[in-house]
């Protein structure tokens, strides 16, 4: 099967490769019917191959979870050989097969020895550290803001300060000879980057398949874990508010195009060229900015073209210099679900650099088991995980921006 999605991949890759050559070998003016019934025939081909790799990546959602597994046993692995206990992913593996009871009080000793907090719950078990830097690196799979902020692990959850200024409008003079210099102070500010508890909610595991040891129990378990923890914080990431929950890269930007009148579900190409000039170019020239957006705009932007004709969007493909992800205006594109998709004054496209958002994870998760008679009756036993983290976005000179859909 895998080989099967190789070959796909390989001739999507190829369209891909035809339609930029197409682009690149013919400026505007050669521009014609021809050519963009070739780009349309090419671009409709690569949506067919996509969906038939998304139809067989599916299948493969289990190797995936395998491999997570497989991850954290090596991670187990590691702190056994360097401090000579027993694996830490074998020790949790068999905490949430039999809870508190199954493990002995020299096997709790390995486990308090080597994780991120002190503090055990009744009825819980404290990840030890390489599992909790598995379930956070595993994160990164879902939603977007991760794979482009910058994030940053903490021990503890206290208050963490960052330091922000603003130095776009700040230049040096010129001195005639024997002349002082003049002073210009430097403005500086702070945001907060506080951390917020998240839960995963119940996770309900039927008995068989705890007492089936043929049963990856803790790829089942850790990947629902780390769904649906990634699922709400990129969500908060992406559009909290900042009261009492992070706030949002789309709260925090500021406004760089808002459509024309009747432009409540469309944007024009002029549209995207002012968004992309609204960032300041000492943040352009740094070669990290991208565009974000929800895949229905991004299905909108398909369809734009240039000033004379030509698309703007260009797919995915193998190069010479390695793999070129889909672009825009010569910049990468993050799929982000939980930016709006265009509508009446929806904040629905960004551009800038996203590295100025930062993201952070206290290393310290707990997971509760639940075996009474609420879910005993069902049989099944019950897990929940805990974990905290934390977003802001610590720029203050405009490094990302939005498009705002009109409101009429």
């Amino acid at each position: 099967m895998s080989q099967s999605i190789q070959a796909l991949r390989e001739r999507r890759g190829a369209r891909a490769q035809t339609l930029h050559q197409l682009l690149e070998n013919n400026p505007g003016e050669t521009w014609n019917e021809d050519h963009q019934a070739t780009y349309d025939e090419g671009m409709s081909d690569i949506g067919n191959l996509d969906n038939e790799i998304t139809r067989i990546t599916d299948l493969n959602e289990k190797l995936a979870a395998d491999r997570f597994s497989e991850n954290m046993n090596e991670a187990g692995d590691r702190y056994a050989h360097d401090n000579k206990d027993k694996p830490a992913a074998a020790l949790y593996a068999k905490w949430l097969r039999g809870g508190d009871g199954a493990l002995s009080a020299e096997e709790w000793a390995g486990i308090r020895a080597t994780m991120s907090t002190t503090a055990v719950s009744e009825g819980g078990y404290t990840v030890q550290t390489d599992v909790v830097q598995t379930v956070m690196d595993a994160l990164k799979a879902f939603g977007g803001m991760r794979s482009v902020a910058n994030v940053i692990q903490t021990e503890m959850g206290n208050q963490l300060d960052y330091p922000t200024s603003d130095g776009t409008a700040e230049e040096g003079e010129q001195v005639a000879e024997n002349v002082a210099a003049t002073d210009q102070d430097v403005s500086f500010g702070l945001v907060s980057l506080n951390t917020y508890k998240y839960s995963s909610k119940v996770v309900p595991v039927p008995i068989e398949l705890l007492q089936d040891s043929a049963v990856d129990i803790e790829a089942f378990v850790n990947h629902r874990l780390v769904q649906r923890i990634g699922r709400i914080t990129n969500s908060k990431f992406t559009t909290g508010t900042g009261v009492n929950e992070p706030r949002g890269i789309v709260t925090a930007a500021t406004a760089g195009k808002v459509g024309a009148t009747e432009q409540t579900d469309t944007i024009t190409y002029a549209d995207l060229i002012d968004l992309f000039h609204s960032v300041d170019p000492a943040y352009r020239e740094n070669g990290t900015c991208s565009f974000m957006m929800n895949d229905a705009s991004l299905q909108v932007l398909h369809h734009l073209r240039d000033s004379v004709g030509r698309p703007i969007y260009l797919p995915a493909y193998d190069g010479l210099a390695g793999p070129l992800p889909d672009s825009l205006l010569g910049h990468n594109i993050t799929i982000n679900q939980n930016v709006a998709p265009m509508a009446v004054s929806a904040k629905s496209i960004l551009f800038g650099d996203f590295n100025y958002y930062v993201i952070r994870d206290v290393m310290a998760a707990n997971l509760l088991r639940f075996d009474d008679s609420a879910y005993a009756k069902r049989g099944q036993v019950g897990f929940l995980m805990f974990s905290r983290h934390g977003g802001n976005f610590t720029d203050v000179g405009g490094a990302v921006k939005y498009y705002q859909n009109a409101a009429s």
